[in-house]
């Protein structure tokens, strides 16, 4: 070739300084320029199908639509070929050497500024393509155009200047050559693109061969009709985009139109991989964009409580910046987050009442992120109360019911949804706090995990119905249809007089100082002697419990005093104001035991080594009666 065939031409200015930008800090990740030039090459063959879709195509008709790499990890090179529609040589010098046609002034201010504006550039030979020199010391560009016109070939070292030249012998498409720079020959390596191929491209509509193996044997079956797709395919594509080795237990994949184009399929695998002790879970839920790979893990199309599902998100409306790395349309991308979002939370509804019974097998799983989800997604909280499942003093042991179900037979006159927050069903129903809702027949929620109380919490109310906890100190029952007052007295006996109940409970208060607010009489314990209320209703014992644990309770002012309330018609109560008149040191210790066992019972923490010392001072006093009486 003679050097007058050899055109050098200088890059236009602001392509130049987008070159310095592209190699040396918009991309973070090198791997990128492989998924570029991909991406290019898929986009040149959709662009040649379209046209021979419109026009008889004569030359290189029988060519197959493919993406061929070949790697030389002897001679440091890599070489991207596609069948595709190919360039003419003013093709090249316009997408390669210039980007005047995209406004390249106004581009170059968008991108130097922030690099974060309104540039879609996917598919397109231009900044993508620059992305080549983050790996390469020279490149070059053989093409030939569709239409059989001279092949020609553009290299350039990204400096200053690219040549063009003729190229004979060429078949339809284009292939780039990259010799790679020395701290990138691993780019050389057949592996390496193959890994890399796997996991950006590896659902490009067109063949991608590797050394001549095909590598992108998964299809994108998000993007078929669902009726064409058998169990066997959603299962084999769950176990690819899961990483996993058994079937889901949900699986949802629809299509939406507006406000944006979306594909999705996403599933809920059968474990639970957090508590098996594997940590915090990254999200599972990737995003593509026309099938190419933008996000892996991706953290902003769904919120963090939704971090179980596995499967993608396309959509091929989304602008992107001009690595494709970061979303550039915050607005779009909420748009998205909040139809994907709103989707699955009506798929876990339509599942509940489809098969209960499977439901709650997922909600023992996964339960626990829909409430992370209550506490912490202020948009979507009422919709997600109605996933919520907790057992109640109506349901049988072992099964769980919804808000909607409690609200459906609220008694005549209930304004209020009450729960009592316990370590188990035995020791809620068998504690003081359910014992005038048994007497009176209102249902109640058992809350057996120690985060049900947040989350109660922060809903507030369901369907206007405020949510209470039982362990209130200004809790009032609704009034029973019953005469319960009989009932009650038959049981009990006759509670103490007014005014030695005023006595005893002053007396009480003194003995326990500053660890109770007040002692007072309780209008709602039937059986036990006594039980500590929260006289500040936000705060349950068993969220107290929890700060305290974690070591936050001073953060949240932890340290407001409680209610001591005590059954005066219970015979313990009426024995310990007679006691208090004969054995006052010894009716002490029976005001501490009432104290820590009524502490217990609420779940909070006393301290052993007094009570074990009082217990057996008192389990003394009792033998000694016992032996005096024999």
């Amino acid at each position: 070739m003679t050097e007058a065939q050899v055109e050098t031409k200088h890059f236009q200015a602001e392509t130049r300084k987008v070159l310095d930008i592209v190699i040396n800090s918009l991309y973070t990740e090198r791997d990128i320029f492989v998924r570029e030039l991909v991406s290019n090459a898929a986009d040149a063959l959709e662009k040649f199908r379209h046209q021979s879709l419109i026009e008889k195509v004569e030359f290189d008709a029988h060519v197959p639509l493919e993406i061929t790499i070949d790697c030389d990890d002897k001679k440091h090179t890599l070489t991207i070929a596609d069948t595709g529609i190919g360039m003419t040589k003013e093709e090249l010098e316009t997408n390669l050497g210039t980007i005047a046609h995209s406004g390249s002034q106004h581009f170059f201010e968008q991108l130097a500024e922030a690099a974060q504006k309104d540039v879609n550039l996917i598919g397109q030979f231009g900044v993508g393509f620059y992305s080549a020199f983050m790996a390469a010391k020279t490149v070059k560009v053989q093409t030939r155009s569709w239409n059989g016109g001279d092949g020609w070939e553009w290299a350039s070292d990204g400096g200053g200047t690219y040549t063009i030249s003729p190229c004979p012998g060429l078949h339809r498409g284009t292939k780039i050559i990259l010799e790679l720079k020395d701290d990138a020959q691993t780019y050389g390596s057949k592996f390496t693109i193959e890994r890399i191929i796997q996991q950006y491209s590896t659902f490009v509509p067109f063949p991608v061969k590797v050394e001549g193996k095909k590598v992108n044997t998964v299809q994108a079956i998000w993007t078929r009709s669902k009726a064409e797709i058998t169990e066997e395919e959603y299962n084999e594509f769950y176990k690819f985009i899961g990483t996993a080795a058994d079937e889901p237990l949900y699986r949802l994949h629809f299509s939406a139109d507006a406000p944006l184009a979306i594909n999705a399929l996403v599933y809920v695998p059968k474990e639970n991989f957090e508590v098996l002790g594997m940590g915090r879970m990254q999200p599972g839920v990737n995003l593509y964009c026309q099938k190419v790979l933008i996000d892996q893990h991706s953290e902003n199309i769904l919120p963090e409580w939704l971090r179980f599902l596995k499967g993608v998100v396309d959509s091929e409306d989304l602008p992107l910046n001009i690595s494709r790395q970061s979303l550039q349309d915050n607005a779009l991308v909420g748009k998205l987050r909040k139809v994907v979002t709103k989707r699955v939370i009506k798929f876990f509804g339509e599942e509940a009442e489809r098969d209960s019974d499977k439901y709650l097998e997922f909600w023992k799983t996964f339960g626990i992120f829909i409430k992370e989800g209550v506490t912490s997604d202020y948009e979507h909280r009422n919709e997600l109360a109605k996933l919520l499942r907790f057992e109640s003093s109506a349901s049988e042991p072992g099964t769980m019911i919804s808000l909607d179900e409690y609200v459906g037979r609220m008694k005549e006159g209930q304004e209020k949804i009450y729960y009592i927050n316990g370590p188990s069903r035995i020791a809620v129903e068998y504690g003081p706090y359910v014992e005038m809702f048994k007497k009176r027949g209102v249902e109640i929620f058992y809350t057996l995990e120690p985060i049900d109380d947040f989350v109660l919490n922060h809903l507030g109310e369901y369907s206007g119905k405020k949510l209470v906890s039982a362990d209130r100190a200004d809790l009032s029952l609704p009034e029973s249809t019953e005469n319960v007052s009989e009932t009650e007295t038959a049981e009990s006996g006759e509670p103490l007089g007014g005014a030695v109940v005023t006595s005893l409970c002053r007396w009480m208060k003194e003995v326990l100082g500053e660890r109770i607010q007040e002692v007072k009489a309780s209008s709602r314990l039937v059986d036990s002697p006594a039980m500590i209320v929260n006289v500040d209703g936000y705060m349950t014992s068993s969220m107290e419990r929890i700060l305290k644990a974690s070591g936050q309770a001073e953060t949240f002012g932890m340290g407001s005093k409680k209610d001591m309330e005590i059954n005066t018609a219970s015979q313990l109560i009426k024995k310990l104001a007679n006691l208090r008149e004969s054995d006052a040191d010894f009716a002490k210790d029976v005001v501490e035991q009432l104290y820590d066992n009524a502490m217990i019972q609420a779940g909070l923490l006393v301290d052993p080594m007094a009570m074990v010392q009082r217990n057996y001072r008192i389990l003394e006093r009792a033998a000694g009666e016992s032996s005096t009486a024999g």
